[in-house]
């Protein structure tokens, strides 16, 4: 499966967009797992280290296109700062004026979130006009949210009609393992899937269930199945 590295991207000076799965676990304003926040820091260092302009965009819980304050990026933000050890700016849009105004302030190094991108619903509908404007932040496209990366949405799919895409050190590590597993695996061999919709996985488990020996459901998606 052929995709272009980080490593082999030069983003020195360059404005960046980097698209992270920071879905994190929260109660009452407070996250409660920092997981996926620790899974993107050496994609964000990276970038930071080579003199990348970083502008992170990422979806946050389903607010369908609406403004819901509870489903802000801002607490987000400020954990991932605190872990990064280095500031992280907030943007509370994600396309127009203000936003692109921020992304032309920036200097090399600096980081930057955008508010939660499905408070648009161009994002879920994948609209080109919507993709154009977020892409127009940008130089280049660095997608490390490989939980994301099966939907065709405007932040995963259509922003690289608009900019050279690349993967994030996450997603490269994903994608090996993937080809390894699935490509040319050892036998026997087991798939473990999980998540809550069986629908946005319908074509993935379709693809496995003619390579693996034995496939495993699991996540809320495993009630549907039982169900049936």
């Amino acid at each position: 499966m052929p995709f272009t590295t980080l490593s082999a991207c030069d983003v020195q000076n360059k404005k960046v967009l980097l698209r992270l799965d920071l879905n994190v676990s929260m109660h009452d304003g407070r996250i409660t797992d920092t997981t996926r926040l620790e899974r993107v820091l050496p994609t964000i260092r990276h970038l930071q280290t080579n003199g990348a302009k970083t502008i992170i965009v990422s979806h946050f819980g389903r607010p369908d296109g609406t403004l819901v304050m509870e489903l802000s990026l801002k607490p987000v933000a400020e954990k991932l700062s605190e872990l990064l050890g280095s500031s992280v700016n907030f943007c509370s849009e994600t396309i127009g004026a203000v936003t692109q105004q921020a992304a032309e302030n920036m200097n090399k190094g600096e980081i930057l979130m955008l508010e939660n991108i499905r408070f648009y619903s161009g994002e879920q509908a994948n609209d080109k006009d919507f993709a154009k404007d977020l892409a127009g932040h940008a130089d280049i496209y660095v997608n490390d949210a490989f939980s994301c990366a099966h939907r065709a949405h405007a932040s995963t799919e259509g922003v690289t009609h608009f900019l050279s895409a690349v993967a994030g050190l996450s997603m490269q590590a994903e994608l090996t393992a993937l080809e390894k597993a699935v490509a040319n695996p050892a036998h026997p061999v087991m798939a473990i899937v999980g998540g809550a919709k069986v629908s946005t996985k319908v074509a993935v488990l379709e693809n496995l269930i003619e390579k693996m020996d034995v496939l495993v459901i699991g996540g809320g998606m495993a009630n549907t199945f039982l169900l049936a």
